[in-house]
C-alpha cells in the first residue's frame, strides 16, 4: 500500500516558514519545506488538518499560530460535527485545526493525533480510482462528496473533496491558479495525480 510519509511545502522563505512551523504547530519529520518561486495565485487546491482530542488542544494550537503571524480564515467554534478553526501560514499554506469533542476532559497537551492531507479535485469517481489504482485502499467514502484513504501508522491520511467544496469549508474562493507548492512523500514510485499533485519518493529522516 502507498502511504504519505511526508509532505513537502514550497515556500519563498525556507527560515521564516521553520520559525513559524516550529512556534505555531511544533511538527515533526511528516512536514518539510524547501525553496520555490514558483507561480501560484488564491486557492491552491489543498488544505492541511491538525486532528487533536479536545477543544483546548484546537485553541492552544490555533492560539500559537496567530501569535506566530498565522492569518484567521474562521475562529475556532462548535459545529455539528466538534470543534475547529482554520488558519493560513505566512506562506499561504491552509491549516484547519478540529476534534470531534465538544467538551475538555483536561488541559492542552498540544498532542496532535493525525495529519490529514485533504485534495480539492474536479472529478472525485476519478481521483479515486486512480489512487486506488496507485496501491491506496479506500477507508470511507461518501460518493462524489468525499472520499478517505487508509493510511499506515505515523503517516499522514488522504482525503479527496470537492474542490469548490473544500475551498468553502476552508473559508476562501475556490479560484485559483498555477503551482500547488505541494510535493507528497510517498512510500512508492513518482506519480503525478488527474489535478496536477506531484508525489515523490520521501527521503528517508536525518538523523537527529
Amino acid at each position: 500500500m502507498t502511504n504519505i510519509a511526508s509532505l513537502t511545502l514550497e515556500v519563498a522563505d525556507t527560515a521564516a516558514a521553520e520559525q513559524f512551523y516550529s512556534a505555531a504547530f511544533g511538527l515533526d519529520s511528516r512536514l518539510r519545506l524547501r525553496a520555490s518561486e514558483a507561480a501560484t495565485s488564491g486557492f491552491r487546491g489543498f488544505t492541511l488538518s491538525l486532528v487533536v482530542a479536545q477543544p483546548a488542544e484546537v485553541d492552544s494550537l490555533v492560539g500559537s499560530a496567530v501569535e506566530a503571524g498565522a492569518t484567521v480564515l474562521k475562529p475556532a467554534a462548535k459545529s455539528l460535527w466538534g470543534y475547529g478553526g482554520v488558519v493560513q501560514a505566512p506562506d499561504g499554506t491552509i491549516w484547519k485545526v478540529a476534534t470531534s469533542a465538544k467538551k475538555n476532559t483536561g488541559p492542552a497537551t498540544r498532542r496532535i493525533d493525525e495529519v490529514v492531507l485533504l485534495l480539492g479535485v474536479a472529478d472525485i469517481s476519478a481521483t479515486r480510482k486512480f489512487y486506488v489504482e496507485q496501491g491506496l485502499t479506500v477507508a470511507k467514502s461518501f460518493g462524489r462528496m468525499y472520499v478517505e484513504f487508509a493510511a499506515g501508522a505515523g503517516s499522514v491520511k488522504l482525503g479527496l473533496y470537492r474542490r469548490r467544496a473544500l475551498a468553502k469549508d476552508a473559508g476562501v474562493s475556490p479560484d485559483g491558479s498555477g503551482s500547488h507548492r505541494l510535493a507528497i512523500g510517498g512510500s512508492g514510485a513518482p506519480f503525478t495525480d488527474p489535478d496536477g499533485f506531484a508525489w515523490e519518493a520521501a527521503a528517508p529522516v536525518a538523523a537527529s
